[in-house]
């Protein structure tokens, strides 16, 4: 699990920065970084000896004006993504929106995990535009 998820980070290194786990580390290994404005959590997780999985976790946009713009913006991203689910947390009178990946890696070479892993990244980078729309305010999300 620790060999995948530093060939993972490594393959990152060219593309985005990596933000190791600190003194905060909970002991899951994950670790974070940023890929077109969306801040990342990604961890691999071994189901059953042969089967490591990687998770994605990312931010989209967070504290947004609840309403029907919103819910709109959020299904049209969530129709067009490729790879992962999009979620919408409502609170009241705002909404935070996440999006989640997991796919199996294991036995997939540095060339295709590298592949696959952008391919996700700019997919969800933009779902982030179209959940953000051209209204939000600049550092909103």
């Amino acid at each position: 699990m620790t060999a995948l998820r530093d060939r993972i980070s490594a393959a990152l290194a060219p593309f985005v920065q990596v933000r190791s786990p600190g003194a905060a580390d909970n002991g899951d290994g994950s670790f974070g970084f940023d890929y077109g404005a969306v801040p990342f959590a990604l961890q691999v997780v071994t189901l059953t000896e042969g089967l490591d999985v990687v998770s994605l976790t990312g931010v989209l946009a967070w504290d947004l004006p609840l309403g029907d713009e919103v819910r709109t913006r959020v299904a049209s991203a969530a129709e067009a993504l490729q790879f992962g689910s999009i979620h919408l947390i409502e609170r009241e009178t705002v909404a935070d929106v996440i999006v989640r990946y997991s796919f199996p890696a294991t036995g997939l070479e540095d060339t295709p995990l590298t592949t696959m892993l952008l391919l996700v990244l700019d997919g969800i980078a933009e779902a982030r535009e179209t959940v953000a729309g051209a209204s939000a305010p600049e550092g909103d999300a």
